[in-house]
């Protein structure tokens, strides 16, 4: 392989990884962390923020406006998703990455300041809504971006290893959120929470994400995206337009996969501490938010774990194991429920759940071999954006409403999307790369479509 046919494959030739790998990685990876914590750290505290911005509703009612402005992020998803990607596939990946998480740190440090439905009335749960749009459009860019980031650094022997790291470092996230939220549930009691306490994570992230824009500043530009430009193989039209004419394969399989994920992140992780386990169950919140940092850690694990994997063996071997395994461990997670379920047996199960959540790092590890170069950034951001304002933005309504019938809701609702996902990757675009689509045009045309 030489060095040119890298803009070729999408990926830097096989070579061991040095010094400025672990840097980007590192780095990039930090930043993840410290971005996806200021999207998340929302719904660790819905509880409170459904009573100060929601006072005097019914219960229920309540909580599902709560949601409503929650999955509001989600919607908000593709516009951002969209515009940043472009410009990503237009004048480069790091400039987009790294505006992205400037979009996220000023309205998380806003959110940690608004003030509340009894000082402003009605404006008070608008501005939060706003907050969470401009929340959800810079996460958009930023996760998409940081997948193909890193795909296009990593050389292609340890193509998944890396992607599956961000996906840890992206997740990992989450579990600064469940840290955060547990050092404020021990160190404040309820009235001094929805006094004062609830703001402090949110004004933490806001720091956060002010500290990963200057860390960006280290990070170089992708090898792929360099030689494009030397070769002057970018996109000669709009990408998006690319994107819908010519891969719409690659854009249905990214949209199914990121169904699967969303459940995955939405479902056994951000909605069953509160909605599952407190509330349905009266588990002590303190307890709960420890079963789910526990949880949270075991899938940072297996996204690591998965994308070593995915290295190793067929895609249609890892992604039937791991989102089987996904399957069978939350009927067993939600079906062993009580409320007198020891702390210890609730760790266990709620970590192996979280081990083959993991599974959600196949996602971009797929979806962005799927896509060629010249039109990645747009054509992942587009479907993944997309699907996730759609799946992620309904799926914390669906499964509410689906609990106030069975308790086992959430585990026939993750079993469903892991069937589908194991489905998909048996489509020769998911094991073999959009390289497959080229092959097939060519042995029937003749003709290559390198440049699309």
């Amino acid at each position: 392989m030489t060095a040119s046919s890298s803009v070729i494959t999408g990926q830097p030739k096989a070579r061991p990884l040095n010094k400025s790998d672990y840097k980007t990685l590192g780095l990039s990876s930090l930043g993840g962390t410290l971005e996806f914590y200021d999207f998340v750290i929302f719904v660790f505290f819905t509880g409170t923020l459904t009573q100060l911005f929601f006072p005097g509703d019914n219960e229920f009612i309540a909580q599902m406006k709560t949601l409503g402005i929650f999955a509001a992020g989600y919607l908000a998803r593709p516009i951002g998703g969209v515009i940043m990607a472009h410009y990503g596939d237009i004048i480069g990946r790091k400039r987009m990455f790294t505006l992205s998480i400037f979009l996220m740190a000023l309205p998380t440090m806003v959110i940690g300041l608004l003030p509340t439905y009894e000082t402003l009335g009605v404006m008070a749960p608008v501005l939060l809504l706003l907050m969470r749009i401009l929340q959800g459009a810079a996460i958009g860019g930023e996760m998409p971006g940081a997948w193909v980031f890193i795909a296009e650094h990593t050389p292609e022997q340890r193509y998944g290893l890396g992607v599956g790291t961000l996906t840890s470092g992206i997740t990992g996230g989450i579990l600064l959120g469940s840290i955060v939220a547990i050092c404020v549930q021990r160190s404040y009691s309820i009235a001094e929470i929805n006094e004062f306490a609830w703001r402090i994570p949110f004004i933490l992230g806001g720091v956060f994400g002010f500290i990963s824009v200057y860390l960006r500043k280290f990070l170089q530009e992708t090898p792929i995206f360099k030689e494009m430009a030397e070769k002057k193989a970018l996109a000669q039209e709009l990408p998006i337009k690319t994107v819908i004419r010519s891969h719409k394969e690659a854009t249905i399989i990214t949209a199914i996969l990121t169904w699967s994920l969303s459940t995955a992140i939405v479902v056994t992780i951000l909605m069953t501490p509160t909605i599952v386990l407190e509330k349905m169950y009266h588990i002590d919140r303190t307890i709960s938010l420890e079963a789910n940092c526990v949880a949270t850690a075991m899938l940072s694990l297996g996204c690591v774990m998965w994308g070593w994997i995915s290295d190793k063996v067929d895609a249609r071997v890892y992604m039937t194991a791991a989102w089987g395994g996904l399957a069978i461990a939350a009927y067993y997670f939600y079906s062993t429920l009580s409320p007198e379920i020891s702390g210890g047996e609730l760790m266990f199960n709620y970590g192996l759940m979280g081990l083959f959540a993991g599974a959600c790092a196949t996602l971009p590890i797929i979806s962005t071999r799927a896509f060629p170069p010249a039109i990645r950034f747009t054509g992942l951001s587009f479907a993944y954006n997309l699907a996730y304002a759609i799946f992620g933005g309904l799926t914390p309504m669906i499964t509410g409403a689906w609990l106030q019938h069975s308790a086992m809701a959430p585990a026939y609702y993750v079993g469903v999307v892991s069937l589908l996902a194991i489905a998909v990757s048996f489509l020769p675009i998911s094991y073999k790369g959009w390289q497959a689509k080229e092959k097939a045009i060519r042995s029937t045309t003749g003709k290559a479509i390198i440049a699309d």
